[in-house]
């Protein structure tokens, strides 16, 4: 049970980063630099206790990967979605609604460059998450937390123009409960993330054959 409030409580810091600095933003407010901080320090706050996953993308990477045994699954999840409504729920009474016309994400008439968007952004995350927190040759590092803070904050920058820069089902579910996306867009999101998390799996197993074997 400590795993899944350690994964609701990181996962509540982020959505509500999310959402404090961009619904109505100040002046001069770097929302990826925020977000991608927030991440950070959860990860190391939560780390020994949960893995720090905050993202059900990353879970799902986790899973086949080996680390995560299947009986955690709905536990981490409900645990992250839970934080992420919770997250919006505060947001949106501590800021209002956000002008839907001036701020709800865009994703345009073309699915496929959102998609890929998301399943690119997700993918370094969980790929990184994955290199430097599971792998043999990083055991007891302590660089894991601003490797994949800082992957969030470059995907957002590069990426984030096309789809909003979720890279998390649940940051997505997010977006949606504090209308800066819409419902009608969340597999969009669902898509790309998962399918992002699964490939980094793919690739980690195959290019780390003997941490794969663990």
């Amino acid at each position: 049970m400590k795993k899944y409030l350690m994964e609701c409580i990181g996962t509540f810091f982020l959505v509500s980063t999310v959402g404090h600095t961009v619904i109505n933003g100040a002046p001069g407010t770097i929302a990826p630099l925020a977000i991608g901080s927030v991440l950070m320090v959860m990860i190391y706050a939560g780390g020994h206790i949960s893995g720090a996953h905050y993202n059900p993308a990353v879970t799902l990477a986790v899973w086949l990967r080996g680390k995560c045994p299947t009986s955690d699954l709905p536990g981490y999840l409900i645990g992250q979605l839970l934080g992420a409504l919770a997250a919006s729920f505060v947001v949106l009474h501590m800021k209002g609604q956000p002008d839907l016309a001036g701020q709800q994400i865009q994703l345009g008439n073309f699915a496929l460059v959102p998609i890929l968007a998301e399943f690119f952004g997700a993918f370094a995350i969980a790929f990184v998450v994955l290199n430097v927190a599971t792998a043999k040759a990083n055991t007891g590092n302590s660089f894991y937390g601003l490797a994949i803070g800082f992957t969030v904050v470059a995907c957002a920058f590069a990426l984030g123009p096309y789809s909003g820069g979720a890279f998390n089902p649940a940051v997505a579910s997010g977006l949606v409960a504090m209308g800066l996306a819409s419902a009608s867009s969340l597999w969009i999101y669902l898509l790309g993330n998962l399918a992002g998390g699964a490939a980094a799996a793919v690739a980690f197993r195959f290019l780390s054959e003997a941490d794969a074997k663990d």
